[in-house]
């Protein structure tokens, strides 16, 4: 219901999704571009100007998710061509994780801030579901850590499909790419809009063990 839409959430949710997949495409590209890659040069990719890593439709899409309640989208492909790369399938896969692992890390960097405000009492006494510091800390743990998990699953255009592509021998290699672009965005269109539970049963269990470790936090 737009009425129960908390607008200060809403807008955290945003600078963190921002950040989150503009960061995460930028390190693609430098991680490709020190391989020896001129790809995500030419193109203009390797910038901190994090809006030439947005493709507008995944920007909409973000936009009406998180009215939705939950909020998920896309940034622009990452240019790379691992066959200009000095070692072109260890730095390939050293470029593909470079995303994921820069979500996590900045899961990282929102956690010692979330753990220092709280320490230093920041939010004893204030509505944390409205304040607008703690939704930007705590959504940036969480949002972060979200991205890094659905972009592991081996699928459609994620990296896991890469990453798991990759560590095949070249004839599996392949098939697993082919058979991937003929189903694999059928398979996670339908995970994400069909089945929705079975994705949210994937993903959760990584997220909370690592939101809980970050936190200092103990089962």
């Amino acid at each position: 219901m737009i009425g129960d839409i908390n607008p200060t959430r809403v807008i955290a949710q945003i600078i963190v999704i921002f950040f989150g997949i503009g960061l995460h495409e930028f390190a693609h590209c430098k991680f490709a571009d020190l391989a020896g890659d001129p790809t995500p040069s030419y193109y203009g990719r390797v910038t901190l100007n994090l809006f030439r890593h947005f493709d507008p439709v995944g920007a909409v899409f973000i936009l009406i998710t998180i009215l939705s309640g939950w909020g998920i989208g896309w940034g622009r492909p990452a240019p790379m061509n691992p066959n200009k790369m000095r070692n072109p399938r260890w730095d390939w896969f050293i470029a593909v994780i470079a995303g994921p692992l820069c979500n996590v890390l900045q899961a990282v960097v929102y956690a010692v801030a979330l753990r220092l405000a709280i320490g230093m009492g920041a939010f004893r006494d204030v509505d944390p579901a409205s304040n607008f510091l703690f939704l930007v800390l705590f959504l940036g743990v969480l949002t972060n850590l979200a991205l890094a998990t659905f972009n592991m699953i081996p699928l459609g255009p994620l990296d896991g499909k890469w990453l798991l592509g990759i560590l095949l021998p070249e004839r599996l290699r392949y098939s697993w790419f082919k058979l991937n672009d003929q189903f694999g965005f059928l398979v996670l269109f339908a995970l994400i809009f069909l089945f929705p539970g079975a994705l949210s049963r994937i993903m959760s269990g990584p997220i909370t063990a690592a939101f809980m470790v970050l936190m200092g936090m103990h089962a």
